[in-house]
């Protein structure tokens, strides 16, 4: 028997990083993320699976709470929202920098500055741009269901390990607050530290039988040394970018317009591509899941079927410089998006497409 349980996102979450055998978290309380910490405390993951759950003095002391768990090998995330989150990217950075694979949540809120406890979805170039100092990435997963957040616990874990990279979920307010039916699947055993040792010979677990102990750092203050290390980050990035792409399409097998949107917006446009197609207007939606790597092969070639994209997002436009980069020209791309934590209406978008692409017939094709 199935075990389904109605949850809300941030529970999701953390039930999906106890069952996918964390070891520790390491946080510090904001809204609209709170309920992440407050599930685990609850759950009390010691004696449940050995999982050590810790509220830090702040985001600073949490991230690297997190960088001395990842770099003894230890499957250890932290969650925030996006303030919280602008606090840690200087440990985030010094992880991209020294290969250790970690899972971050950030449930996102409007800004600048302190702004609203709302959903925004303005975090997007921090997180895919690579927030911190350097030239890095990291893997950003965007749910836009609670079930996609209990899943990307799992998930998120598989790949930072399988890369030795830094996992993001991406999600926002509404996500993270609503709740859905989420159907939970076996938990997955904690790593004893036998197997770290053999798995993961990168990993500071002190000096062993056979291995002298490992000193973990990016430092290096020799140039030509630091290239090199650069460079292979650089390589690891483009493998990633080759192998890693997900995304879903929906009705878009005839589509003549497209929406192109994530999580909670992909939510509003599903509901406008249903309120379009009754109206006679052939269109899709595109929905990014990871936004890096981001789908720019997808995204051509749908710009290649359609008279015209329409990008909606919860912010002033920066997912929309990612869809031009992988539409190059092909077609015409517009955004529409909502501030301050308000969530645009299903028919609202798809009036937004309408008046754009169809009344204004701005976009005529000329090849």
């Amino acid at each position: 028997m199935k075990d389904v349980r109605l949850m809300k996102g941030n529970e999701a979450i953390a039930e999906g990083a106890i069952r996918a055998g964390c070891d520790g978290y390491f946080g510090y309380p904001i809204t609209p993320q709170s309920e992440v910490l407050e599930y685990l405390m609850a759950n009390k993951t010691k004696e449940r699976t050995g999982m050590i759950v810790l509220q830090a003095e702040s985001e600073v002391a949490s991230i690297h709470m997190v960088y001395g768990g990842a770099a003894a090998g230890k499957r250890v995330m932290t969650s925030s929202s996006s303030p919280g989150i602008s606090l840690m990217q200087e440990g985030i950075s010094f992880m991209a920098g020294t290969e250790l694979p970690c899972l971050l949540l950030n449930v996102v809120r409007g800004g600048p500055g302190l702004g609203t406890i709302q959903p925004s979805q303005a975090d997007y170039f921090q997180a895919v741009k690579g927030g911190g100092h350097g030239d890095y990435k990291m893997i950003v997963l965007a749910p836009a269901s609670v079930q996609e957040m209990y899943d990307f616990a799992k998930l998120g874990f598989d790949l930072a390990f399988k890369h030795r990279i830094q996992v993001m979920v991406l999600s926002d307010g509404a996500i993270g607050q609503m709740m859905e039916k989420v159907e939970l699947d076996d938990e997955r055993p904690r790593w004893t530290d036998e197997e770290i040792v053999k798995m993961h010979t990168w990993a500071a677990t002190g000096k062993t039988k056979n291995r002298e102990r490992n000193i973990i750092t990016s430092l290096d203050l020799n140039p030509v040394k630091q290239e090199i290390i650069n460079r292979k980050l650089q390589a690891k990035f483009r493998k990633i970018e080759e192998t890693e792409v997900r995304f879903e399409t929906i009705q878009c097998e005839d589509a003549e317009y497209l929406f192109v949107a994530y999580g909670s917006s992909a939510r509003v446009c599903q509901k406008a591509v249903q309120l379009g197609r009754a109206k006679g207007i052939k269109v899709g939606l595109l929905r990014p899941i990871t936004l890096f790597p981001f789908p720019y092969k997808e995204v051509k070639r749908l710009a290649k079927q359609v008279k015209g994209i329409q990008c909606i997002e919860m912010s002033a436009g920066q997912m929309i410089e990612d869809v031009r980069l992988g539409v190059e020209g092909i077609v015409g791309v517009e955004h529409y998006g909502r501030l301050g934590g308000i969530i645009p209406a299903p028919d609202e978008v798809l009036n937004v497409l309408e008046q754009n692409f169809i009344k204004a017939k701005i976009y005529e094709r000329t090849h």
